[in-house]
């Protein structure tokens, strides 16, 4: 993953509209930190949670029995607004690369209702056989999920 360059702008917040499907995330107790805001690598969590919970609600993914599995090999996220206990969140999906046997989401943490993303970043899950842990070609049920998620022009924040 590349340095930020220095002096390089910013990153400003996503809009709804960069993204494909949302899903509500309760923030918990123990989300919060001593500063009293939602600790950063919360986040990461909240990624995990919105793609793995769309894809298991799809049938994409059996995460108990299924004979491929995602694992992830390259995270990053950027912070815009804090958020903290007791809220609902919004974790918004977009799919911005899709493989042979892997996936890059783009991923943004909004306040419930808020119109720009209080965080957002963005993962890669490489799909393994789930003994072997060798790369293997996305499941067609799988693929025709993850391509409901591209948008045509992921720049539209």
């Amino acid at each position: 993953m590349a340095e930020p360059t220095p002096g390089a702008p910013r990153p400003s917040p996503p809009g709804r509209a960069a993204f494909r499907v949302f899903r509500p995330i309760t923030t918990r107790w123990s989300d919060n930190d001593v500063y009293g805001h939602v600790n950063n690598v919360r986040y990461y969590s909240f990624f995990d949670t919105a793609v793995n919970g769309h894809l298991i609600e799809a049938g994409a993914l059996d995460i108990h029995a299924g004979a491929v599995i995602g694992l992830v090999v390259e995270t990053r996220c950027s912070y815009f607004a804090p958020l903290a206990f007791p809220e609902t969140v919004e974790g918004g999906i977009r799919v911005d690369r899709l493989g042979r046997s892997s996936v890059t989401y783009a991923l943004g943490i909004f306040r419930a209702g808020a119109p720009q993303a209080a965080a957002a970043g963005a993962f890669t899950h490489v799909y393994v056989d789930r003994t072997t842990r060798r790369p293997v070609e996305l499941p067609t049920r799988l693929r025709e999920v993850l391509s409901g998620l591209l948008l045509p022009n992921p720049a539209g924040g």
